[in-house]
């Protein structure tokens, strides 16, 4: 009895102001058209109609930062529409709905008043029930005015909330996303939430980097160092001391090896002290094959996306050394409108072939990580050609 006491208390506030808010929107329509005020009132309408259901709405979109407005309105256009939709629908769902409760709800109250205060009201004043009979005795008071409350207080209980109902899913039916476009607004909602992430993550790994360059590895040169000292100093030490002490320091050199490969392989130091255009230049100046690097003004990349690129030129330049026997290579690097695109040939044999383990697989996975695109062309007797697109959104 309380959740229907509750459900039927909701409904009337709802649709009460379901006809205020309509008669609003007739009044204030030339002012209701303009698309951000539409999309405002229609979202409005929709966080009513969704508290009323008990359904989630998402919040109002807002344009992400640093894109310009122009555009997010443009991509917002399908929501502006069914906002300007959701005027004249309201107007012809919320006036009559909104009328048909407050007839109720108000003859329910003329009643109670009626049958409560007739006798102190002036002649012309006396209430009317049903328009028509006029409450002037106690025996109208008392029989007739309880019977319209009683019948219209009992109307707006069963038929109040299912109204109510009614017109909160008219609204989310027409305000709400298609499929479509709920699945374009969620790959946009990953896109940018993926470039957050790709940001967060390069940045942690810049983080590692450095702690390992400017802590660990110093501590191991040091100790490295250290060792030397000691051996030389036990030259005329047992030999048992002294091959301890040469394996600890071969160990301590073979711990700083792997550990500078470690930290190539989480993010190229050159990255950040030389920019991408400086690190494929040093990595087509240590290639076996002579190289020209192309890079054009790339602006401003995310540091994932660098990294990739850096991975990419560096494994298809390795292979190009060791198995393409070409005699020369070539590297461009431009901005298109959707990212990062790269192209590495070379004049080799070709005949690359990702499933026989020469590094070609590695790139593929580095750059769908990424959502990125590869294509390898090499045919039996050359050239060799990777193209390679990352997105940078």
């Amino acid at each position: 009895m309380r959740e229907r006491w509750t459900q039927t208390r909701r409904s009337a506030g709802y649709l009460l102001v379901s006809l205020v808010t309509a008669v609003a929107t007739l009044v204030a329509l030339p002012l209701l058209v303009w698309p951000s005020k539409a999309r405002a009132w229609a979202h409005w309408h929709r966080r009513r109609a969704g508290r009323l259901l008990g359904v989630p709405v998402p919040a109002r979109p807002t344009p992400p930062h640093g894109e310009p407005r122009d555009g997010w309105e443009i991509r917002t256009a399908p929501a502006t529409r069914r906002g300007l939709l959701w005027l004249p629908t309201h107007l012809l769902t919320g006036l009559p709905f909104g009328l048909a409760a407050l007839l109720c709800l108000g003859n329910v109250f003329t009643g109670l008043w009626a049958m409560a205060l007739w006798w102190a009201l002036p002649a012309e004043a006396i209430p009317t029930l049903q328009g028509e009979i006029p409450v002037d005795d106690w025996a109208t008071a008392l029989t007739a005015a309880p019977l319209q409350v009683v019948v219209l207080a009992a109307l707006f209980w069963w038929g109040g909330p299912p109204l109510a109902r009614a017109h909160a899913r008219i609204c989310l039916r027409v305000l709400s996303l298609s499929e479509a476009q709920q699945l374009t607004q969620r790959v946009e909602v990953l896109t940018r939430t993926r470039a957050g992430a790709l940001d967060s993550h390069a940045a942690e790994l810049r983080r590692i980097e450095r702690d390992l360059h400017d802590g660990v590895q110093a501590r191991l040169v040091a100790t490295a160092i250290r060792l030397g000292v000691a051996r030389d100093a036990l030259d005329e030490a047992p030999e048992g001391v002294t091959e301890l002490m040469r394996e600890a320091h071969e160990g301590i050199e073979e711990a700083m090896t792997e550990l500078r490969n470690v930290l190539r392989t989480a993010y190229p130091p050159i990255l950040a002290d030389r920019g991408l255009d400086g690190a494929l230049s040093a990595l087509a100046a240590g290639c076996g094959v002579p190289t020209r690097v192309h890079v054009e003004d790339l602006g401003k990349v995310p540091a994932a996306v660098e990294a990739v690129a850096y991975f990419v030129v560096a494994e298809a330049l390795t292979n190009t050394a060791k198995h393409g026997r070409a005699t020369r290579a070539e590297v461009r690097v431009r901005q298109t409108g959707t990212g990062l695109s790269l192209q590495i040939t070379d004049d080799g044999v070709g005949g690359a072939d990702e499933t026989l383990g020469t590094g070609l697989a590695g790139i593929r996975r580095r750059v769908l990580a990424l959502d990125g695109d590869v294509l390898i062309t090499s045919p039996q007797g050359g050239p060799t050609m990777i193209e390679v697109e990352v997105p940078c959104g």
